[in-house]
């Protein structure tokens, strides 16, 4: 019987998405999904899967690394101010702060108003529950509709960031309190001190592990699972909870920068073989049955699916301030998404008898509710503002007869663009052919930043004085603009220069390089010049983020009969593409389409899921 619970567990993890893929089921989360699956498979169903030793081991390892992974999403710039950029009340760290304080109080009064029913007496347990908020599946929902990295979707994610954070600190401290060890609280330091020693000593040793990894050896992924048991062991012997160092370690692997083929690699081994197996199992150990005889229990389920929304409503009213109503609402409502912090959680409190199994089970499916719910909801409610489809702003430094015709032809779809000029004579020229042009009479870092013009993601920079074009381009970096490409005329430049500005991750754009080539492959190729003039197709660069089509060959693509892949630059390297050659996460595929297929192309591709 326990080989067959284990092949049946295994089985329903590939079939699972399986048929959510053949079915179109996109709008519950997989691991709402398998919870209802195991619960269908366990004592609450037809009683097919029972608890083994190695499926409890299994699930543990789940949702140590469910937690890792968790860490690991947590995008630390987010806290970054931006140098020069004035205060705002409105930001998203502010909204999220004012957000979650919202929530926890709300939480607390929900906890206290349960106790006084007299239908739940822990206030500090219920607190905990309430406002915990599964990052995970927000982060996905978020990725779907392609706002993560606009004001609302960072709004939402820092929310979801501290209520899962907060919660599982709150939780240590719970289970501290409560199992008799809360002398022993002060030495949770200790594992933050141990995390803060790990990243200084990884920091340097990371960037040559990812030089000399071999297909055999795999060090950056030994790493993340030394950091994972390191962390996890110290909690444990601190009198923390396991979950909190697990954490702690994603966070850990999250400084350290590692390559989106690390992450993706880390990401298939926890949602492609242990996390299905902590959610499958759970839904096995839920026992429905004897939830539905007792009517107490049963009466406390719809109970705390409104606990769970209500616990959410701060949210609604602080993103008003910001965002319009119908968004803060679908925003708000995203929140009350809550599965996987709710698991651990009751865990703890069943091991401390704080909790009697059926109201955990109460709860769980209540998280189960939710978790089907609001995805949905927000889904259905929320809509697309301008600001969410901001497109990618660049700024030229210099008008000239070659950047005045590149910032003309760049896709108004794509891109927002703006020139600056310290030529009178230049402004009065070009202002006629140009939307955004600006006349500084001196491009100093002071009227630069007065202008905004280093708030942008993209900074092209082309004067005929070498020295000038790399001095604005040390500026642009130092401002923290993530593209800087700097024009270079002279033939014999300083080496020393040069190799300052690269390492700054400056791009060089070498005029006579780009003559030469240009004249090159006319001669080789003449159709090249032709392709690159038409303008019913031409020549596009996308990277793929998208890992539902990682993994897969070039043949296998479903929009392959619209597009030619010449290169592909993987890392350093420049591929020749096959039908066979398997796409990896990061890949930049250089290829030719109609204009009017390639925006669909660039969107599917660089689509973050």
């Amino acid at each position: 019987m326990e080989q067959l619970s284990m092949f049946i567990i295994m089985f329903s993890a590939l079939l699972i998405p399986i048929l959510m893929a053949r079915f179109k089921v996109a709008s519950v989360p997989t691991a709402v999904a398998e919870i209802i699956v195991g619960i269908i498979l366990g004592k609450s169903g037809f009683n097919l899967v029972v608890q083994t030793r190695d499926l409890t081991f299994l699930s543990s390892l789940g949702v140590i690394v469910l937690m890792f992974l968790s860490g690991m999403e947590i995008n630390f710039s987010l806290f970054k101010k931006r140098p020069g950029a004035p205060k705002d009340k409105k930001s998203p760290v502010n909204l999220a702060v004012a957000s979650f304080v919202g929530i926890m109080l709300t939480a607390f009064i929900l906890g206290m108003t349960l106790k006084a029913t007299g239908m739940f007496n822990d206030v500090l347990l219920a607190t905990i529950i309430f406002s915990t908020v599964a990052l995970g599946v927000v982060i996905a929902t978020l990725k779907e509709k392609e706002i993560l990295s606009r004001p609302m979707g960072q709004t939402i994610l820092l929310t979801a960031v501290l209520g899962e954070v907060v919660p599982m600190l709150s939780l240590t401290v719970y289970a501290s309190i409560n199992g008799g060890n809360a002398e022993r609280l002060w030495m949770i330091v200790l594992l933050f001190l141990a995390a803060i020693l790990l990243l200084h000593r990884f920091k340097q040793p990371f960037i040559w592990f990812n030089k000399v990894t071999k297909a055999t050896t795999q060090l950056d992924i030994r790493l993340a699972f030394f950091l994972i048991f390191t962390l996890v062991t110290l909690a444990e012997t601190v009198g923390a909870e396991n979950i909190l160092g697990a954490f702690l370690a994603g966070m850990v692997m999250k400084l350290l920068e590692p390559s989106e083929a690390t992450q993706d690699k880390l990401t298939s081994i926890g949602y492609g073989f242990f996390i299905p197996i902590f959610f499958l199992m759970t839904g096995v150990r839920l026992n429905l049955r004897t939830l539905l005889t007792n009517p107490r229990a049963l009466a406390l389920i719809p109970v705390l699916v409104v606990c769970f929304i209500l616990a959410k409503i701060a949210p609604m009213l602080v993103f008003r301030q910001r965002f319009n109503g119908r968004n803060a609402f679908a925003g708000g409502f995203l929140l009350v998404t809550t599965i996987t912090l709710v698991l651990p959680t009751l865990q703890v409190a069943r091991n401390l008898h704080a909790i009697t199994a059926t109201q955990s089970d109460a709860f769980v499916l209540a998280a189960v509710i939710v978790c089907i719910i609001a995805p949905i909801v927000f889904n259905s409610v929320y809509r697309l503002v301008p600001e969410d489809k901001l497109k990618q702003r660049v700024v030229f430094l210099g008008t000239n007869v070659f950047s005045v015709p590149v910032a003309q032809q760049l896709s108004r779809n794509w891109y927002e663009v703006r020139m600056v000029t310290d030529s009178q004579d230049n402004y009065k020229t070009y202002d006629s052919e140009v939307k955004n042009l600006t006349y500084l009479p001196e491009l100093s870092e002071a009227a630069l930043e007065k202008g905004k013009f280093f708030d942008c993601d993209i900074m092209a920079i082309d004067y005929l004085d070498d020295a000038k074009n790399f001095r604005l381009a040390k500026l642009a970096k130092a401002h923290h603009v993530n593209r800087v490409i700097a024009g270079q005329n002279q033939r014999n430049l300083d080496e020393d220069q040069r190799n300052k500005l690269q390492k700054m991750g400056v791009e060089i754009f070498n005029v006579y390089n780009v003559q030469t080539s240009v004249l090159r492959a006319l001669i080789e190729s003449p159709s090249i010049m032709t392709m690159l003039n038409s303008t019913e197709a031409g020549l596009y660069e996308v990277v793929v983020r998208n890992r539902r089509y990682t993994g897969q060959q070039l043949q296998a693509l479903p929009f392959i009969d619209q597009m030619t892949v010449s290169r592909i630059r993987r890392g350093t390297q420049w591929l020749i593409p096959r039908g066979t050659t398997v796409i990896e996460p990061g890949d930049h595929l250089i290829f030719t389409s109609k204009a009017s297929d390639v925006a669909n192309i660039r969107a599917e591709l660089r689509k973050r899921n």
